[in-house]
């Protein structure tokens, strides 16, 4: 079984994940990709190729069979197991406790050569309803107290397979980054009783500088200091700190906004590989009126050195504001006010 170790001084948690052990000469191997000329358990008509589905829209035929536009299934590597107790335990100055969690794969389209930013609109509005129904139905499990959807596109963005897909975990415990972002949105609104999420949103939308694109429901912009060139986030412009309770509306609005990212980040970039990651609040805690969540788009366009391990500092060569003027010109099909 897996397990969770912490820092001692730090406080960071890590997964130590027993049952993907390698050894010394597995790191040097070439990530699995899926081609034309290979085998992809991903693609229509390998359904029992996979764990059991979870979850699928089917409009016909029964479980774990052809005609489906989107499933989830569990993880056949999983990082956190679903079975079993968290018995926490100390060791001296040491914590640990068993790694349960839940970890699945949203596999995006049936389609093996379609990615994300070429699915119709419509399309990723389905798979933004996976991840709501997946988020809603984990995060009745007590054990659970935080789930993370994000998307690996790209060997250099981890993705070990190519097919369009996507993944959630859910964790027993709230990733230090995120109580960092939840503390300093909390502290902002306890001396201000005004989310700083969306006076960020109120800014920029006033001073136009890094806003990339909106639509009727959603603000992409350029982050004042973003840690990657061209990172981009996607915030709600009315206040949410749960993506999963977001309205019908949203999620329609949403699809557009990620489908015009994608686009113009594909036609600037030339096809990068990204992580796209969904930050929404804590499961458990008083986060409500200060914490906004919202989307992170980050494409791999340099690599984290000794310089950025060693400080935590971020060295980005490409100016947010020079970002945002590179993609707001790019024009896209759905309709988006830059």
């Amino acid at each position: 079984m897996p397990e969770l170790r912490k820092d001692p001084i730090t406080g960071r948690w890590v997964i130590i994940s027993s049952d993907r052990g390698k050894r010394p000469t597995d790191y040097g191997r070439a990530p699995v990709t899926a081609s034309d000329k290979g085998f992809c358990p991903f693609c229509y008509g390998n359904e029992g190729k996979t764990p059991p589905e979870i979850l699928a829209y089917r409009p016909e035929g029964g479980p774990n069979t052809p005609g489906w536009t989107v499933r989830v299934v569990p993880n056949k590597f999983p990082a956190l197991g679903i079975e079993g107790e968290l018995a926490r335990q100390g060791e001296g100055v040491y914590d640990r406790m068993n790694g349960i969690g839940a970890h699945e794969v949203i596999i995006e389209t049936p389609d093996h050569h379609l990615s994300l930013a070429a699915l119709p609109t419509k399309n990723i509005e389905d798979v933004l309803w996976a991840f709501r129904d997946r988020m809603l139905d984990l995060k009745k499990d007590p054990r659970f107290r935080y789930i993370l959807v994000f998307k690996n596109h790209g060997e250099q963005a981890g993705a070990s397979l190519e097919h369009s897909h996507s993944q959630l975990i859910a964790l027993p415990i709230v990733p230090r980054s995120i109580l960092e972002q939840a503390s300093g949105a909390k502290q902002y609104f306890d001396y201000k009783e005004r989310c700083i999420y969306c006076d960020i949103i109120h800014q920029e939308l006033e001073s136009k500088v890094r806003v990339v694109a909106e639509n009727e429901d959603f603000v992409t912009l350029s982050p004042y200091a973003p840690r990657f060139p061209f990172e981009t986030w996607i915030y709600p412009k009315r206040h949410e700190a749960f993506f999963e309770h977001s309205s019908p509306r949203n999620f329609e609005n949403l699809a557009k906004a990620i489908k015009a990212l994608l686009t113009r980040s594909d036609q600037v970039l030339d096809c990068p590989a990204y992580n796209l990651v969904i930050q929404s609040a804590p499961l458990r805690g008083a986060h409500v009126e200060s914490f906004h969540w919202h989307i992170e788009f980050m494409p791999r366009l340099t690599r984290i050195a000794g310089f950025e391990w060693g400080t935590g500092f971020y060295i980005n060569p490409t100016p947010p504001e020079e970002a945002t003027r590179y993609l707001r010109e790019v024009p896209v099909e759905d309709p988006v006010t830059a």
